[in-house]
């Protein structure tokens, strides 16, 4: 659930979740050069002070989400928060979205243009194997909270503990995770899946799409675009934390699959989370900065 925010040491709160022992993997493509992110700055969320990780923009740029730490201290939970918009590195801190936060991890918040608010959660794993969630969003508060069905695998080590929503609703990219019985994610794939009446069904070639993706270690946090011809995401090798970083690629065509990826090397040090506005023009993440965790943007034309 949520991504590797922390070290080595990251997803030890959701071990207690898993007990199977099964393996997933994955893998040409048009390369298209993507626009150059520079300009680091740190966004001031005021009158907060915790971790703040996993930062999402609304498309109409007035919400910031995020949430806590997910890996809180003994007997609190990771909840989600919402902050509005004073301009593209200021917030004002509101609070807790009213009605998505329940006991365990809530995280990792994405919307598209008809305020469909998704979010993963550990609220029902134990039930369900499954965490991502949907409910309609409306001046800082949820309704209609419910699971996404045909997503998840329904097996016990599996958890999609990552994911996000295409602007027009009807792409959801999210991770298949594989943890089995250790407390730290085996492997990390990133999936696609379309919109069918209330449900997704699982894209037949998802990993063709995402061959290039899906190499280099363990791959999360996906940021999908308008266009459909430019991704987001992160990824680290687990034998070298110090590798981690913000990825992107991009492609001539939807019906074609990602090309070569590109490292954001403007987003240095213990970065992840990427999200981009609507514009293109601005990418925010969340880095860790001597021990919290904080909201960053890059810029480009």
């Amino acid at each position: 659930m949520s991504e590797l925010r922390n070290s080595i040491t990251v997803f030890a709160m959701i071990s207690f979740l898993f007990s199977a022992a099964i393996t997933v993997r994955a893998a040409d493509a048009p390369d298209v050069t993507p626009g150059v992110f520079t300009n680091p700055e740190r966004v001031t969320i005021n009158n907060y002070n915790q971790d703040a990780m996993e930062p999402f923009i609304s498309l109409d740029g007035n919400y910031l989400f995020f949430n806590n730490s997910n890996n809180p201290p003994p007997g609190t939970s990771t909840k989600l928060y919402y902050a509005t918009r004073i301009d593209d590195l200021n917030f004002q801190f509101v609070g807790e979205i009213a009605g998505v936060n329940a006991a365990g991890l809530n995280a990792v918040a994405s919307m598209d243009s008809n305020n469909k608010f998704y979010f993963i959660s550990t609220r029902s794993y134990m039930q369900t194997f499954s965490t991502i969630y949907r409910a309609d969003f409306a001046a800082g508060s949820v309704s209609n909270v419910e699971l996404v069905p045909g997503v998840s695998k329904h097996k016990p080590g599996f958890v999609n503990f990552d994911a996000g929503i295409s602007p027009d609703g009807n792409t959801l990219y999210f991770v298949d995770g594989f943890f089995g019985t250790a407390n730290f994610p085996q492997s990390a794939e990133l999936t696609i899946a379309k919109r069918k009446g209330n449900r997704f069904v699982r894209l037949a070639d998802s990993r063709n799409i995402m061959r290039k993706i899906n190499t280099g270690g363990l791959n999360y946090a996906p940021c999908p675009t308008a266009s459909g011809l430019e991704f987001f995401w992160t990824r680290v090798d687990p034998a070298n934390v110090s590798s981690i970083g913000i990825f992107t690629a991009t492609r001539s065509n939807t019906s074609k699959p990602y090309g070569t990826p590109v490292k954001v090397d403007s987003a240095t040090g213990f970065v992840e989370a990427p999200t981009v506005t609507a514009d293109g023009k601005s990418l925010y993440y969340h880095k860790n900065e001597n021990g919290t965790f904080v909201i960053y943007r890059l810029t480009r034309p």
